[in-house]
């Protein structure tokens, strides 16, 4: 089918505008009867999910045979009852009463039974889609769940990404509801090209991969593609085949969510979004405003709220430290027990950098004005900074003289113009 929607990136689009794409984009007489799960975001991606949810429930609940949610975790810690509740602002009596019958689940990738295996990528598939960068074979697993419906329905944000690019569309499969394996090797795939060669770029080695992987998902599906404005309102809404309607959110994303500078900063102070609280998804501040960082420049990820590393991966951050690429390549057989998911997050938090000699040098240092306790940001290789010591204002309205304040930092990429 052709994706139906629209955006502008200077304007939002009214209610009205985003219920007739919904209606057009989903034609309810042809899911009568159907058995639909809708995949959407947690809490850490900026997405007016209450408006969206409530819409589909409006539109398909008294059509459909049976309609669920699931949060699409991929390793993000699982969700109560009450805080899904609140993600897709439904009132409690609500879900208690009238929406009894709607499932609203986590991916529970953490419980053994959850995972059905559909095969793997083989060896010279995954040399060609890595441009000979690896040639071994990868197992595909994905949430066992999708075999009880008959169609999935993709509902997610499109924001430059640091691992496939852009997020949304599949990944909302891979890493979204699948296992280890695959979204193991995506995430060091993008390691190593390195999330610079990365972000804001929609054909990549790893989003590829997350579409070739999909092919062997034996399940109908639709996607409908998000462009955020606000945690309130959307610029752009596209709904349709899943890699056609992600491609065109991609192109509204790059004109809303990129913001090219004319000149790299000596010192740049990301102030971390609300919703970070843990630095496993605050170090996107890191991730979007790097390549604005001058060489031997420093950038200040500023979040009082984040008060620690990762509430699953903690503990194996901690034993390695954050590095750059090249000291895990030239070190890979003294971090063999380390998942290659935690060892990308390391080199993306810490950024480029060499590996000579023995000898690591960053290209910028990252450092921590959060919660983290100053002990524990030298024990992993940060550098650490007392929030309460840092005014604001001090960084405020002098990019002449090379500094740069970030708002709500997090998922608007920075770049230098060409």
């Amino acid at each position: 089918m052709a994706v139906v929607g629209n955006g502008h990136p200077d304007s939002p689009l009214p209610p009205d505008r985003v219920r007739a794409i919904l209606e057009q984009g989903l034609d309810t007489d042809a899911l009568k009867g159907r058995r639909i799960l809708v995949l959407t975001p947690d809490a850490t991606r900026t997405a007016p999910l209450p408006m969206m949810v409530g819409l589909l429930l409006e539109m398909l609940l008294p059509v459909v045979k049976k309609l669920d949610f699931m949060v699409a975790l991929g390793t993000h810690p699982p969700l109560s009852r009450d805080r899904i509740l609140d993600l897709y602002g439904l009132d409690r009596d609500r879900a208690d009463g009238p929406l009894k019958k709607v499932g609203l689940m986590n991916h529970r990738w953490d419980l053994p039974g959850t995972l059905a295996n559909l095969g793997r990528l083989e060896r010279d598939e995954i040399a060609d889609i890595t441009g000979g960068l690896f040639s071994q074979a990868v197992e595909v697993s994905i949430n066992r769940a999708v075999f009880d419906y008959d169609l999935i329905l993709i509902l997610g944000p499109v924001f430059p990404h640091e691992v496939a690019g852009f997020s949304g569309g599949y990944k909302y499969f891979f890493p979204g509801i699948s296992g280890g394996a695959l979204l193991h090797f995506t995430h060091w795939l993008g390691a190593v090209v390195t999330c610079w060669d990365t972000i804001g770029i929609r054909d990549t080695p790893v989003r590829r991969a997350i579409h070739r992987a999909a092919e062997m998902v034996p399940v109908e599906r639709l996607c409908i593609s998000m462009v955020v404005k606000s945690k309130t309102e959307l610029a752009g809404l596209y709904v349709g085949e899943t890699r056609e309607s992600w491609a065109a959110a991609t192109d509204l994303s790059r004109r809303i969510h990129i913001v090219y500078k004319d000149r790299p900063y000596h010192t740049v102070l990301g102030v971390a979004a609300g919703m970070y609280g843990e630095l496993w998804v605050g170090g996107k501040v890191m991730y979007k405003l790097e390549p604005v960082v001058a060489d031997g420049g420093r950038l200040i990820l500023y979040g009082p709220r984040m008060n620690r590393i990762s509430d699953v991966w903690g503990e194996q951050i901690q034993r390695i430290g954050y590095h750059t690429r090249d000291y895990f390549l030239n070190r890979l057989d003294d971090f063999r027990d380390i998942p290659l998911g935690v060892l990308a997050h390391s080199t993306h938090v810490k950024g480029l950098g060499t590996y000579e000699n023995g000898v690591e040098k960053p290209r910028i240092e990252l450092i921590l004005a959060t919660s983290i306790p100053e002990e524990t940001c030298r024990k992993i290789n940060l550098g650490y900074l007392n929030p309460d010591s840092i005014n604001l204002d001090d960084y405020k309205n002098r990019e002449e003289e090379g500094v740069l304040f970030v708002d709500r930092a997090g998922e608007v990429l920075h770049r230098i113009a060409e």
